[in-house]
């Protein structure tokens, strides 16, 4: 089933969030949040044989790299693909891999709503043979476990009715929809207009700077001053004039300019004109040298504002809302934010975590359950910086 109408929705969404610098910072900061301090495996209650077991299997996957991995494409795409891997003969999940989101597709589902494959390949480009396409067999959504649990029963000679050793579990966020693909939350951002007006305002202010010329003097000569020098010094030579003049506007230039010539004094004549006007020979003009762009400072932050709003991240928590004088919140109000981002991912790990408790089960390791604590900052009477917090149990960092 092609993901859009040309099969390259996700790489066009990963575009618009890599060229806005709050959308991406948005997005790997939720992710962050979502991973906590870590997915483990609690054997805390386990016997010391099952430990090790646990233990070799953890040697053995990258479960860090996995888990951020996977809280990435739920928080980009509402799903993730995990992939479990048997030992030779079935009795044992041996390896567990994540599958990019963006690369995965689905099969069309059958008459029953059930969806056979997971389909692997790099979309990106156009696909010559089916030998570039990885087909993964897909574990019932609704019941994964009953699913893996019937594949591998025994048939007739005690042989199981699958031989298959892959297997893939999706891991989805329920939506509104049923789509093959969920649409994410924040796909409201690309159809309203706040992500154009601050990409608009971004291009408005670098135009702006390159087409504004940085100007610090403007200096006024009136044609009898030359004159007056060419008349006073003898010069009547046309060339010897001409070099005359740039001389003295090197001179002019230099006087104004330095750190070593501030304070100094610039005499120049003037007459009154019969009309009672005032008229100069030299007038040196200061040019106004303010920030170009200011006038879109509380529109960009406007935008910002929007954009951490539809992600759901404040923007004190992340930084992204520019200038010096906005209003910041307290020690103690960003700590509580950053908690309450934290305790929010609880419904996205329970559902990450359902294919742990399948390898968990499935390995027959008693006491183990897989658990994922969030990172408490602690306040300054507690002397220490932070603890983790689980459901079960509180530790200090």
């Amino acid at each position: 089933m092609p993901w859009g109408a040309d099969n390259e929705m996700p790489y066009r969404i990963l575009e618009l969030i890599e060229s806005d610098e709050t959308l991406s910072t948005c997005q790997i900061f939720n992710a962050e949040v979502c991973y906590g301090s870590g997915l483990v495996y609690d054997t805390s209650q386990a016997s010391a044989a099952t430990k090790s077991q646990v233990q070799e299997f953890l040697m053995d996957n990258s479960l860090a790299s996995y888990f951020l991995g996977v809280c990435q494409d739920f928080k980009h795409f509402g799903f993730c693909v995990s992939i479990i891997i048997l030992s030779s003969d079935g009795s044992k999940v041996v390896r567990i891999l994540r599958k990019e989101a963006c690369y995965c597709r689905f099969a069309p589902a059958d008459k029953s709503g059930r969806i056979p494959y997971i389909l692997y390949a790099n979309w990106r480009k156009s696909i010559s043979s089916k030998d570039e396409v990885e087909k993964i067999e897909l574990l019932d959504f609704h019941s994964p476990w009953a699913d893996l649990q019937e594949r591998l029963k025994p048939a007739k000679g005690n042989k199981p009715k699958s031989s298959t050793r892959k297997f893939a579990i999706v891991s989805r966020v329920p939506t509104p929809d049923s789509t093959y693909y969920p649409i994410p939350y924040y796909g409201s951002l690309f159809k309203g207009n706040w992500y154009n007006i601050k990409r608009l305002i971004g291009m408005a202010k670098e135009a702006k700077l390159k087409n504004s010329a940085p100007i610090k003097y403007h200096i006024e000569i009136a044609n009898r001053f030359w004159d007056g020098i060419f008349k006073a010094e003898g010069i009547t030579d046309r060339k010897k004039q001409m070099d005359r003049v740039v001389e003295e506007k090197e001179k002019i230039i230099n006087f104004l300019t330095g750190m070593e010539n501030s304070g100094k004094v610039l005499f120049s004549t003037f007459y009154i004109s019969p009309d009672g006007h005032e008229q100069h020979d030299v007038v040196i003009n200061k040019v106004e040298t303010e920030k170009e762009g200011g006038d879109w400072s509380t529109d960009i932050i406007e935008a910002v504002n929007m954009m951490c709003f539809t992600m759901r991240v404040h923007s004190n928590l992340v930084g992204s809302v520019p200038g010096k004088s906005q209003t910041n919140n307290s020690g103690s109000d960003k700590r509580e934010l950053y908690t309450i981002a934290q305790a929010l991912q609880k419904p996205y790990h329970d559902l990450l975590f359902t294919v742990h408790h399948i390898i968990i089960r499935f390995n027959g390791w008693e006491g183990v359950h897989p658990d994922c604590p969030f990172i408490m900052l602690s306040t300054l009477d507690e002397n220490r910086d932070a603890k983790l917090v689980t459901p079960n149990k509180t530790e200090e960092e």
